[in-house]
């Protein structure tokens, strides 16, 4: 869809048109589904969620949070973007939560089936941690970092989502990761 559609769209959410969020997301579905998709490109970040559930998920939290108020067609998928993060983040304790047992009492026979929970779980969640870390002490980089790894942007759309030259994106991304490289302890 032209960006010229989704933008009059965004402006008939904002207006408070009836059923224009609703056309706004059909309009977008696409390229929503391609967000996702790129989120759960590597199997190895998450194998919870597949492209349409993450999609139809993140939407109903669009729909429950009344918050939908984009500005423009970039703020909307990188809120998205943001979305999607979090239905990750939450499928992945949800899902180590229930392999745990959920609320019952725990009683463990054997050592090792504790220690296999698979290793794309653990990553996501300390990948999260390590990014609310990072936001607090520079939430430029920890927006270049989660734009670009949840939500599957190169260096020249973050430069226009944020507004920053690439040259400054592909700095803060190169800070980004040594950061994180020691929040993660690599």
């Amino acid at each position: 869809m032209p960006d010229d559609a989704i933008e009059t769209l965004i402006e008939q959410v904002n207006a408070g048109s009836a059923g224009a969020q609703d056309r706004l997301f059909s309009a977008a579905y696409d390229e929503l589904r391609k967000l996702a998709r790129a989120r759960l490109r590597d199997g190895g970040r998450n194998t919870v969620l597949d492209t349409t559930v993450l999609v139809h998920e993140s939407y109903l939290r669009f729909l429950r949070s009344g918050r939908l108020r984009p500005d423009s067609r970039r703020a909307f998928f990188a809120y998205a973007s943001q979305v999607m993060r979090s239905v990750i983040i939450d499928a992945v304790r949800e899902r180590q939560a229930q392999r745990r047992g959920g609320d019952l009492a725990r009683l463990t026979l054997d050592t090792h089936i504790c220690d296999s929970t698979p290793a794309g779980e653990d990553e996501v969640l300390k990948v999260h941690e390590a990014l609310e870390a990072l936001a607090a002490a520079e939430p430029r980089l920890a927006k270049v970092v989660e734009m670009r790894y949840f939500g599957g942007y190169n260096d020249l759309e973050i430069a226009e989502a944020l507004q920053l030259a690439d040259r400054t994106v592909r700095r803060d991304w190169d800070k980004a990761r040594l950061l994180l490289g020691v929040l993660l302890g690599h």
